[in-house]
Order: C-alpha cells, then sequence, then structure tokens
C-alpha cells in the first residue's frame, strides 16, 4: 500500500511516499479501507520530531482516518466488514499511522460513523471532542453562560464557538483580520473582536452585561491570556490549551492577585489528560459524533488534497492564513 513516511524529521521534505506492507489485522483488530485522513498540527509536531507523544521512526503521520471496515480479525464483534467509522489516534497506544491507504487497530477503538457524516467531514470530529472537553471538561466553578474563544478562526476554536453555540452559550471570539472575523461570525459567535484593540476587555464585559465570560479559552498566550484574566466573571477561569505567540506577557500569579476579588482559576490543558480514561474520552467524541449527525454543528470546508500532496499540504497547514480543514484522498 501508498503510505507518507518521516525516516527523520525536518521540514516538509520530511514527508516521504512509499509503498509499504499492507497491514492485516491480528485478533481483536479490524482493517480500515481510508476515504479520508485528516491533517492537523500534531502531524506536523510529528514530522518536526518534537511531539511529546512521538511514535518511533520510522513513523506514519496522521491521527485522524475516515474510511470503511474491509477486513477484521479472529474474535471480532464490535463492527463489521462495509462498516463507516472513524479512526481516531487518540484510541490508540501511540500517536501516528493515519497517513496510509489502510490502517488497523483495535476493533473497540473505532467509532461507528451515521450515513449523515460523509467522510470529509468525520476527520473534523476529533475537533469536536476537544471542544466539548475544553467546554464541559475543566471543571469550571459556576455554570457556564458565555465564553471567550481567542484565535477563533483556528480548527479547534471554530469548533469551540460552534458546540458552545450549540449548548446555547453566549459565544465572544476574537480573530486577527476582518476576513477572519467575518468567518468566526458565519461559523457561529455572537461578537467577534479584534485582539490587539486596547478596549477588549472592557468590549467583552460590555457584551456580558459587566459581568465578563465565566470561561475564556486561549491558545495563543502572550499579551492575550492576560487579557483573557482581565475578562473574567467572579469565580471564572481562563484555559491554556497552546502558546502560540509565547509564554503569558506579565506573571500570571500577580495578576490573579491583582483580580483577587473575583477568585478566579487557571488550567492548562491538553487532550492528553483524558488518555487513561477511556470511558469519558469516548463519551466526548461520541457527543460532537451526535451534534454533527443532528446538524447542530458542521465540519469545515475541506481542501482535498491527493495523499501523495503530504507535503504540500503540510506548507499550506503552516501558512497563518489559511483556513478550513485539509484532508488528504489515498
Amino acid at each position: 500500500m501508498k503510505a507518507v513516511i518521516v525516516q527523520s524529521p525536518g521540514g516538509v521534505d520530511a514527508l516521504e511516499v512509499a509503498e509499504v506492507a499492507t497491514p492485516t489485522p491480528g485478533p481483536g483488530e479490524a482493517r480500515v479501507r481510508a476515504v479520508t485522513i485528516g491533517v492537523g498540527r500534531p502531524d506536523v509536531l510529528i514530522r518536526q520530531g518534537s511531539y511529546k507523544w512521538m511514535p518511533p521512526l520510522p513513523a506514519i503521520p496522521g491521527n485522524e482516518v475516515a474510511g470503511v471496515v474491509d477486513a477484521i480479525g479472529p474474535g471480532v464483534s464490535a463492527v463489521s466488514v462495509g462498516d463507516r467509522v472513524l479512526l481516531s489516534a487518540r484510541e490508540l497506544p501511540q500517536r501516528g499511522g493515519g497517513y496510509a491507504e489502510f490502517a488497523c487497530a483495535p476493533a473497540e477503538a473505532l467509532y461507528a460513523l451515521p450515513d449523515r457524516i460523509d467522510f470529509d467531514a468525520a476527520v473534523s470530529l476529533p475537533n469536536f471532542q476537544l471542544a466539548q472537553a475544553l467546554l464541559f471538561g475543566g471543571g469550571t466553578a459556576v455554570p457556564l453562560q458565555s465564553v471567550l474563544v481567542t484565535a477563533a478562526a483556528g480548527g479547534v476554536a471554530s469548533a469551540v464557538v460552534q458546540t458552545a453555540r450549540a449548548h446555547g452559550l453566549k459565544v465572544i471570539a476574537t480573530a486577527s483580520s476582518e476576513e477572519k472575523r467575518r468567518f468566526v461570525l458565519d461559523n457561529g459567535a455572537h461578537a467577534a473582536l479584534d485582539p490587539r484593540d486596547p478596549t477588549l476587555v472592557e468590549q467583552v464585559k460590555a457584551l456580558t452585561g459587566g459581568r465578563g465570560v465565566e470561561l475564556a479559552l486561549d491558545p495563543t498566550g502572550g499579551a492575550l491570556f492576560i487579557a483573557c484574566l482581565h475578562a473574567l466573571a467572579p469565580l471564572g477561569m481562563a484555559m491554556s490549551y497552546n502558546i502560540l505567540g509565547g509564554s503569558p506577557s506579565a506573571d500570571v500569579f500577580a495578576e490573579l492577585r491583582k483580580l483577587l476579588g473575583r477568585s478566579l482559576a487557571v488550567r492548562t490543558f491538553s487532550m492528553h489528560s483524558f488518555d487513561a480514561d477511556t470511558a469519558r474520552r469516548r463519551a466526548l467524541m461520541q457527543a460532537g459524533i451526535d451534534l454533527m449527525a443532528t446538524g447542530a454543528v458542521r465540519a469545515p470546508a475541506a481542501t482535498v488534497l491527493p495523499l501523495s500532496e503530504a507535503r504540500r499540504a503540510h506548507g499550506l497547514l503552516d501558512d497563518p492564513a489559511f483556513m478550513g480543514k485539509l484532508v488528504l484522498h489515498p
């Protein structure tokens, strides 16, 4: 079969198309014929060799595969040949393995895909799983009424915006350009603000009747994370799930002390915190599947490339202007 392999870490040139043996499912396993392969940020980290949960080299990147079961091993009853399924590497002992025409996995790890979800949309479901976890898996001290979502045109944040809206929350978002702010509003946010505006905190307060948001979700860091703290309601929480713009620009604990009267909280978040909690992790994914199947959320528009153009896909992913979901077709 055709696969994309990383022999040694590096730039996009580290992705090599190769012919490798087609896997055979063992006991308890099913083989999935890939129809759509998702391209995401963890794939870039695998390519660069910097992922904390790095598979051994040579490695096949790819963490999201939607397709059809085409073979099963002995003792499998959870799935049948012909079933439409999603394979997420979050269900596997190690990440990666998706940039290939076929993949084997424990049958119990697969998710059934309703007919209403097409394969190109299905590979965005892990982002909706993560959105569920960010919104409802962090243990906020007060009931959620409103949420601040920064960098809201990104893949994960776009899923957060839709998921929050589907759950009846007021969604205030930030995005760095007028084009991205229009995209964010079209995606369901109630308001889209410029993160560089010096009155950002005041605008968030005005949009929440002076109270602030109960939850702020930020992948940026820098000065924006400090603004998130100041935009929180009493007993609110700011959650950092990346620091693409660098570490917070001020002493976080000192800022919390300045805001002591609000009793605020800070959490750093990774989906890996659910690695050992299979039931909760799968429930979060199933919640995303159910929302998409009913039309309450929708996958972003897909840019489709052949598997052989994985290098081009990674080049697009590295472009900060890119919006939507990148997918590969074998």
